[in-house]
């Protein structure tokens, strides 16, 4: 399935504050020092590793925002599978522009890139079990919407976007309203009718609880496989399960396999690997 892209109305703030940092006080001093003026560049976007694409439109973004003559030729979309040696986009026009824009470019396209592969690998360590894998709130500041757009695109789901778009009560919470129970009657009493309430549960006891007294979706922190399974039992659709805590693609088939209906990753957003892809220049 094709995810939709973002708007550029989204994008633009973010490539335009990343091309503001990167510029800096003087501009781009060294490209301006050693490339005339007149000199243009046919350049390509390469993979060097494999992976998924993603972050293309910003790539694009940083480009055009900085010379907007640059043309730029997508060939191998957000969501394609990728071989080291495979072209993204080319990239031709004023060479200043093109390597002026060039890291900001590679940051978003390496880092969403990173984020789209990860997913995709828990993705595939899934496959043939009903669980999905979605992301968190664990997010770099100010590129949440871009992270779970990567998430999005590596075959995963979001969980909700921000504070404002669902309950979600915690351990903390759960302490802070003295038990699991108060703490969902007091958020259904808070909440419009069109609000979901999910509840992080540590031990079977509180789950118990919870559905007790009924949830849209219970969080299960950091459960062995076989408390997982029980769980599932438990619940027994009532409610969405959700794994959480330490998924790795080696531990995740087993989480996988006791039934849960998600399985959410914080790592997809905040300790993916970037995806190496290079700006090779053709002569």
């Amino acid at each position: 399935m094709t995810v939709p892209s973002l708007p550029t109305l989204m994008l633009e703030p973010l490539v335009r504050a990343a091309l503001l940092e990167d510029l800096g006080r003087s501009g781009d001093i060294t490209t301006d020092a050693v490339v005339p003026r007149q000199a243009r560049a046919e350049t390509a976007l390469v993979a060097r590793q494999p992976g998924v694409a993603a972050g293309l439109d910003l790539a694009v973004l940083a480009f055009r925002l900085v010379e907007p003559a640059i043309e730029i030729e997508v060939e191998r979309p957000d969501g394609t599978r990728l071989q080291p040696g495979d072209r993204l986009a080319t990239i031709e026009g004023p060479a200043r522009g093109v390597l002026t824009a060039e890291r900001v470019a590679l940051n978003f396209l390496g880092h969403l890139s990173g984020v789209a592969t990860a997913t995709a690998t828990l993705v595939e360590a899934v496959k043939g079990h009903k669980a999905r894998i979605c992301c968190t709130r664990k997010t770099m500041p100010g590129l949440r919407a871009v992270q779970k757009y990567a998430v999005r695109v590596g075959g995963g789901v979001n969980h909700r976007l921000g504070l404002d778009d669902a309950v979600l009560i915690k351990d903390n919470h759960v302490v802070a309203a003295g038990g699991v129970k108060p703490a969902i009657l007091a958020a259904r009493t808070a909440i419009g009718h069109l609000v979901k309430i999910e509840v992080e549960v540590d031990t079977l006891g509180q789950l118990d609880e919870a559905l007790t007294v009924g949830v849209d979706a219970v969080l299960l922190d950091n459960m062995d496989p076989p408390t997982l399974a029980e769980a599932v039992r438990m619940i027994d659709g009532r409610a969405v399960s959700e794994a959480s805590g330490r998924i790795t693609p080696a531990s995740a088939p087993a989480i996988a396999a006791s039934g849960v209906d998600l399985i959410s990753a914080g790592w997809l957003t905040h300790s993916a690997s970037v995806l190496d892809i290079g700006l090779d220049w053709r002569h």
